[in-house]
């Protein structure tokens, strides 16, 4: 009996070696190679799938998602003989599992060589400058590249990018130097600039004043004689209404003669011959007083000069 045993114990254990075998769970987002006898049969997607046990095998599970594989820093030399160091990211899917299997012995390495290559084929037509300034540009050629020669073996580069572009240490040196001179240069400019904008500035504040002041002079001047010319025409028509006399007049002379002699320039007056008859008017009609003795008896020589004429008397200087 305990030869049967044995025996039905090591069935059961096949069996279920068989079984285990025989169903093949394969997660989502991946995929199996299954060869018989070493050779490629079919692949196995996503979900449960039952394979022949002891028969079949599992050559290969891939992943088909995205992968992203960052490569170290590679020395490459540009066109004007300088070696920059270049750091890369490739991304990029697996589309056929049975290529990337079978077609290449390691798609990893092998993208990583034809990176390497490409980039020196690149960054050899173009100088320092440009390579620093033309990413855009080498991703996309890389890109393209790698595109086309992974094709073959079920591999899809969806990008390329360039993480860092490292010059030599003195060609950074001299860039830095080159970059903080740059930034002197510019502020200087800015400084010259806004001199330039503040004095233009003040010139049109100074200008745009002046000519406000001037309007302002004008007009103030052209309403103080627009005022005077009101007040003589008040002045005028106020005689006119009052029908004023001749000894008024003379009278309103009378009072006008210290401030014509106020000024050390005045020394010639003009005397009308008519005042001398108002102003014997009015000294009839204030008494003996005659207003023309303070004058050096000029009346008489005044009314001799004709009834229409006028008379010029010169004032001594006042000392």
């Amino acid at each position: 009996m305990q030869p049967i045993i044995i025996v039905l114990i090591i069935l059961v254990v096949l069996v279920f070696i068989a079984l285990i075998k025989t169903i093949q769970v394969i997660p989502q987002a991946s995929a199996a190679i299954v060869e018989r006898f070493g050779r490629y049969t079919r692949t196995l997607n996503a979900g449960l799938n039952i394979v022949v046990p002891f028969i079949d095998s599992i050559r290969n599970r891939i992943d088909l998602r995205e992968q992203v594989v960052p490569f170290p820093p590679q020395p490459v030399i540009t066109q004007d003989n300088l070696v920059v160091n270049i750091d890369t990211v490739i991304y990029y899917q697996v589309t056929d599992a049975r290529a990337a299997t079978y077609e290449v012995a390691s798609y990893i390495q092998a993208i990583e060589q034809l990176t390497v290559t490409t980039l020196r084929n690149i960054i050899g037509g173009m100088d320092l400058e440009r390579t620093l300034t033309s990413r855009e540009e080498i991703n996309a050629a890389l890109r393209g590249v790698l595109d086309e020669a992974t094709g073959k073996w079920g591999i899809r580069v969806n990008r390329v990018e360039l993480k860092a572009i490292e010059p030599p240490t003195s060609i950074q040196d001299s860039m830095e130097k080159q970059m903080r001179a740059d930034r002197d240069k510019r502020a200087a400019i800015l400084t010259a600039e806004g001199i330039r904008q503040s004095a233009i500035l003040t010139a049109e504040g100074e200008k745009q004043s002046s000519i406000l002041r001037a309007e302002g002079e004008a007009k103030a001047a052209a309403l103080r004689a627009e005022g005077e010319a009101q007040a003589i025409r008040t002045v005028f028509e106020s005689i006119h209404a009052g029908d004023a006399d001749q000894k008024l007049l003379a009278y309103q002379y009378l009072q006008m003669l210290p401030k014509i002699a106020e000024g050390d320039a005045n020394k010639l007056w003009i005397v009308p011959s008519e005042i001398g008859d108002a102003l014997k008017g009015l000294s009839g009609a204030m008494g003996n007083f005659n207003p023309m003795a303070g004058m050096g008896g000029g009346s008489g020589s005044g009314k001799s000069g004709g009834g229409n004429g006028t008379e010029r008397r010169e004032q001594p200087p006042i000392d």
